[in-house]
C-alpha cells in the first residue's frame, strides 16, 4: 500500500475552547482542543510507521494543490474568498471550521496530496493509495467551507480520474457524517456513484443543508445516483455489515465502477465524542474487507482512500490501522483492540436497512 504524506499539514492549527466551539466561557480551567487537531493525524502517522502494519506500507511525499488544479470542483469565488480569508490573517466560516494562518497552506497540502495519490493510481504505479490528510474535505461544496473542511479533497481526485479518462468513479464514505459536499459536487452526474454510510443527523445549519436522507437521489442525469444510508445510532460492526453487504454491494454491482475512493472517518468509532455508531477494530477491518472485494470484483482491485474524520486521538490511529489491514486482506489482526467490545443495537438497524432497501428498489431506476 502506498502511503501519501506532508508534515506541513499538521501546521492547521484549531485552537482550544468548549468542544469544536472555540469559545472560552471564562468559567472553565482546562479548555480542550478542538476535535480536528494535529495530534489525531500524528497518532495515525505513527502507528502505520512503527506499528505492526508498517512493512506492508510504502511511503510518498505530498505536495500543495495548485489554485488551477482547485477549479475542478470549487468555484473561482469561493476559492478567492479562501485566498482573501488567509491573506487576512484568518476567517471563522461557522460549524467550528476556522481558517487560521496556516491552514490554507495546509489545505492546499491535503488536495495536492490527495491528487497525488489519486495520480499514482492511474499511471499505474499501484493499486491500493491512502491519502493521509488533514484538513478534512468531505463537507466542503463546490461554493462554501463545512463542517471543519475547505477543498473537497476526495472530490478532487475523482475529478482528476474522470478527466484522465475514467467514466464511472465509486465513493464510498464511512465517515459518521454524511458527505455532503461530496454529494453536492456530483449530484447531477451519473459518472459518480456516492454513497454515504452516516448517522442520522441530519442539517445542522446554512452551511450544510443537505439533510442526507434517503430522499436525497441526485437530480437530472444524476439521479438515483446519490444513495444516502442514514443508520441509527449505535449500529455497531454487525449493523454496517449489514448494511453495506444489502445496500452498498448490490448498487456497485449494477454500477460497475473503474475506481472506488474510499472516504474514511474513525468518527463512526464507539469511542469517539463526535459519532454514536459503536464500530469497533473488528467493524473497521470488515469494512476494509468488503470493500476490497469490491474492488477486485469491478475496478481491478484499484481504490484510493481519503482521511476524513475520527477524533478519539489514540482509539482513531487503531481503527484506521484495522481499516488498512481489511483492505491488505491481512489474514489475521495484526494489533488486538485495546478498548473492545461495545454494545450495538443490529436489530433496529436492520429494520433501517430493509426500509432503505425498499425506498432505493422503488425509486432509484438502476436498482429496480
Amino acid at each position: 500500500m502506498d502511503v501519501f504524506w506532508e508534515e506541513g499539514m499538521l501546521k492547521h492549527d484549531t485552537g482550544r475552547g468548549v468542544f469544536d466551539s472555540g469559545m472560552d466561557p471564562g468559567f472553565l480551567d482546562v479548555l480542550e482542543a478542538h476535535p480536528e487537531n494535529a495530534g489525531r493525524v500524528k497518532n495515525i502517522v505513527s502507528i502505520l510507521k512503527r506499528g505492526p502494519i508498517a512493512p506492508f506500507i510504502s511511503w510518498h511525499q505530498g505536495r500543495p494543490a495548485l489554485i488551477s488544479e482547485l477549479l475542478s470542483f470549487h468555484s473561482q469565488e469561493y476559492i478567492d474568498e479562501l485566498v482573501k480569508a488567509d491573506k487576512s490573517g484568518g476567517k471563522n466560516f461557522g460549524a467550528g471550521t476556522f481558517l487560521n494562518p496556516g491552514s490554507w497552506d495546509a489545505a492546499l497540502l491535503a488536495a495536492g496530496t490527495t491528487l497525488s495519490a489519486m495520480k499514482h493510481i492511474l499511471d499505474g504505479n499501484g493499486k491500493i493509495s491512502y491519502a493521509l490528510v488533514r484538513p478534512p474535505g468531505h463537507h466542503a461544496q463546490p461554493t462554501q467551507a463545512d463542517g471543519y473542511c475547505f477543498l473537497n479533497n476526495a472530490g478532487l481526485a475523482v475529478d482528476l480520474a474522470l478527466s484522465s479518462g475514467l467514466n464511472k468513479v465509486a465513493v464510498i464514505d464511512i465517515d459518521v457524517h454524511y458527505g455532503n459536499g461530496t454529494a453536492e459536487g456530483f449530484y447531477r452526474s451519473n459518472k459518480v456513484l456516492t454513497i454515504s454510510l452516516h448517522m442520522n443527523h441530519g442539517s445542522w445549519g446554512p452551511s450544510h443543508p443537505q439533510d442526507g436522507t434517503v430522499d436525497e437521489l441526485g437530480e437530472g442525469d444524476g439521479y438515483g445516483y446519490n444513495l444516502n444510508i442514514p443508520l441509527p445510532n449505535g449500529s455497531g460492526n454487525r449493523g454496517y455489515a449489514r448494511a453495506i453487504s444489502e445496500l452498498v454491494v448490490p448498487a456497485i454491482e449494477r454500477f460497475d465502477p473503474e475506481m472506488m475512493v474510499l472516504v474514511v472517518g474513525q468518527d463512526s468509532s464507539a469511542f469517539d465524542a463526535n459519532g454514536r455508531q459503536c464500530l469497533t477494530m473488528e467493524g473497521y477491518r470488515k469494512i476494509g474487507q468488503m470493500v476490497r472485494e469490491m474492488a477486485d470484483k469491478h475496478s481491478e482491485g484499484r481504490i484510493l482512500i481519503v482521511q476524513e474524520g475520527g477524533y478519539h486521538v489514540t482509539y482513531s490511529a487503531y481503527c484506521l490501522h484495522a481499516t488498512l489491514e481489511g483492505v491488505l486482506n491481512i489474514p489475521a489482526p495484526l494489533l488486538p483492540d485495546p478498548l473492545a467490545y461495545y454494545p450495538e443495537d443490529e436489530t433496529f438497524t436492520v429494520a433501517v436497512v430493509e426500509s432503505i432497501n425498499k425506498f432505493h428498489r422503488e425509486n432509484v431506476p438502476f436498482l429496480k
